[in-house]
C-alpha cells in the first residue's frame, strides 16, 4: 500500500533535501506563499564551479542548458494529462508514494506533474537531489538508504523525522544531450531499485522528452500554419507545401524493420491545402513485441492534427505499460474527452502482435468503431474481413465501451488496414464500398505487403473523380 507525505511536511523535507535556498523564515509561510516567491530571493547556486579556468566552462554549459529549457517553452504552462500520467506510471509501476516530472530552471525545479505532493508547484534548486541527478554521469541517479549514502546521511530529515530514505531519478535529456531535468520518484523507506526498475525509469524520462518533442513540433507547426495561411492569400502553392510538411509530422517518417514480417505504407491526401487526421503507426515494445495502428480523426485542420498527436503518445505510452488495446483504448477515451480544446472523436484499430511459437504472428486487434481489416490467407487463397464487434468512437462518449479480437497470421498471411476515404470513394459514381475492395484483394491473397500497397496506391489515384478524404494504409505480410 503506499504511504502518502503531508503537502507541508513534505515541502520543508524537499527543501532541507534540496539545500538552504529558503531560510527559516520562508518556512513559517503557507506553500502556496513560497511558490510565489519572487526568484530574485532565491539563493541560485546550484552549480558552485570551483575556482579558476574551470569556471567559464561550467557556467557556458549551463547557460547552454537552460537555453535548452527555453526552447522548449514548458515551464509555467498549465497542467497536461500526458505528463501526468506519466508520474503516475512512474509511481505505480515501481510502487512508490512520491513520483513528479521536473523541469530544472536557473532558480528553482518546477514540476510540470507531480503525485503524492498536492498543491506543491515548484522549489529552490539549491544544491539538491534533482540537480545532483542532472549532474550525475550515469543514466538514473539512485539513493537506495540516504541513511548511509555519504551523500545524503548527514541530512536531518533523513536522520529525523519524517525519515527520507528513498531516491531515484532519471535525466530527461535532448537529442543534443542537453538534461532538461528529471522524472523522480521517493520513498520514507530504503529500497533497491533493480536493474529493470532503472530501465522503467528510463524508459518514462525517454517517453517525457518524446512528450516535449512532439509538444514542440506541434506549437513550431501550428505557428507557422498561422503565418503560411496568411501567406497563402497571395501565393496558393505555399499553403500546399506547408499542408504536406504539417501533414508529415504526424505520421512516421518510416516504418521500422520488424524481423520476420514486411510492413509497407500509403497516404493519398485528397487535398493539398487541408491537412486531416488519417494517422498510422507501428512501434517496439521490447521482447519482440510490436504495436501498431491505425485511425481517422473526424475533422480537418490544425484541431485534428493536435488530436493526432495526442493518439499517437497515448497509445504508445499505454501500449509501454499494458499489453492489452481495450486499456489503450480506454485511456485515449479519457485523455480526448478531457481535452478541453477539442471536441474531436476518431476511429481506430490497434493492435499488439507477438511471434508466434511455430511460427507466424499471434495478435490481439482492439476496435474503436473503425471500418474492418483485412485478413488475406495465402494458402487458403481467402480473404476474411476482421472485425472487433462492438467497439464504439474513440472520445464520443465517457463510458464508450471497446472490445478485442484474436488472430494469428501464418507464414505468407497479410493484414491489411485502412482508413474510409477508400471505401467512401465513388469512381464512376459508384460506391466503391467494403465489396470493392474485398473483391479486388481477393486475387492478391498472396501478394505481399509492399506489392498490395502499390496496387492499392495505383488504384486511389486512378479513381475518377478522386477520394473526397484522406486514405491512409498500412499492411504487414509474414515472411514465408
Amino acid at each position: 500500500m503506499r504511504r502518502r507525505v503531508g503537502r507541508w511536511a513534505f515541502l520543508v523535507m524537499w527543501h532541507q533535501l534540496t539545500g538552504p535556498g529558503v531560510g527559516a523564515q520562508d518556512l513559517r509561510h503557507p506553500p502556496s506563499a513560497f511558490v510565489r516567491q519572487e526568484r530574485s530571493e532565491l539563493v541560485m547556486t546550484a552549480i558552485t564551479p570551483s575556482a579558476g579556468s574551470g569556471s567559464t566552462n561550467v557556467d557556458e554549459a549551463e547557460q547552454t542548458r537552460l537555453a535548452a529549457v527555453a526552447r522548449y517553452e514548458i515551464l509555467d504552462t498549465p497542467q497536461d494529462g500526458s505528463f501526468d500520467r506519466i508520474a503516475a506510471l512512474a509511481a505505480r509501476l515501481l510502487d512508490m508514494p512520491i513520483a513528479t516530472v521536473s523541469i530544472i530552471d536557473a532558480d528553482r525545479v518546477w514540476f510540470k506533474a507531480v503525485l503524492g505532493l498536492d498543491g506543491v508547484t515548484q522549489v529552490g534548486r539549491d544544491p539538491g537531489l534533482c540537480v545532483s541527478a542532472i549532474q550525475h554521469d550515469g543514466p538514473a541517479y539512485v539513493v537506495p538508504d540516504a541513511a548511509t549514502d555519504p551523500r545524503t546521511r548527514s541530512n536531518p530529515l533523513v536522520q529525523g523525522e519524517p525519515g527520507v530514505r528513498f531516491y531515484a531519478a532519471a535525466p530527461i535529456t535532448t537529442s543534443d544531450g542537453h538534461r532538461l531535468g528529471t522524472v523522480n520518484v521517493l520513498d520514507t523507506r530504503p529500497r533497491e531499485l533493480d536493474a529493470s526498475g532503472v530501465e522503467t525509469l528510463k524508459d518514462l524520462a525517454a517517453l517525457v522528452m518524446d512528450q516535449l518533442e512532439a509538444r514542440l513540433s506541434a506549437l513550431v507547426m501550428l505557428r507557422h500554419e498561422r503565418s503560411m495561411r496568411e501567406q497563402a492569400e497571395r501565393d496558393a502553392a505555399t499553403i500546399e507545401d506547408f499542408a504536406g510538411t504539417l501533414q508529415r509530422t504526424l505520421l512516421p517518417p518510416a516504418l521500422p524493420r520488424v524481423p520476420g514480417l514486411e510492413l509497407a505504407c500509403h497516404y493519398h491526401a485528397a487535398s493539398l491545402r487541408e491537412v486531416t487526421g488519417d494517422f498510422y503507426d507501428v512501434f517496439s515494445l521490447g521482447d519482440g513485441r510490436w504495436g501498431f495502428f491505425l485511425g481517422d480523426v473526424a475533422g480537418h485542420g490544425a484541431p485534428a492534427a493536435a488530436v493526432t498527436s495526442l493518439i499517437r503518445y497515448t497509445l504508445r505510452t499505454a501500449a509501454l505499460h499494458e499489453a492489452d488495446p481495450v486499456v489503450g483504448l480506454t485511456e485515449l477515451n479519457t485523455a480526448m474527452l478531457m481535452d478541453s480544446h477539442s471536441s474531436q472523436f476518431c476511429t481506430v484499430l490497434f493492435g499488439i502482435m507477438t511471434p508466434g511459437a511455430t511460427g507466424g504472428f499471434d495478435l490481439v486487434l482492439g476496435g474503436g468503431g473503425h471500418p474492418p481489416a483485412f485478413w488475406l490467407h495465402a494458402d487458403a487463397g481467402r480473404v476474411e474481413q476482421v472485425r472487433p464487434v462492438g467497439g464504439m468512437l474513440v472520445g464520443a462518449l465517457p463510458d464508450a465501451r471497446f472490445v478485442t479480437t484474436r488472430m494469428h497470421l501464418a507464414p505468407g498471411d497479410t493484414l491489411l488496414l485502412y482508413t474510409d476515404g477508400l471505401t467512401e470513394a465513388r469512381p464512376d459514381g459508384a460506391f466503391f464500398g467494403e465489396d470493392g475492395l474485398a473483391a479486388f484483394l481477393t486475387g492478391r491473397t498472396s501478394t505481399s505487403a509492399n506489392g498490395l500497397v502499390r496496387d492499392l496506391a495505383e488504384l486511389i489515384s486512378g479513381f475518377e473523380p478522386g477520394p473526397t478524404d484522406d486514405v491512409a494504409l498500412l499492411a504487414m505480410t509474414v515472411d514465408r
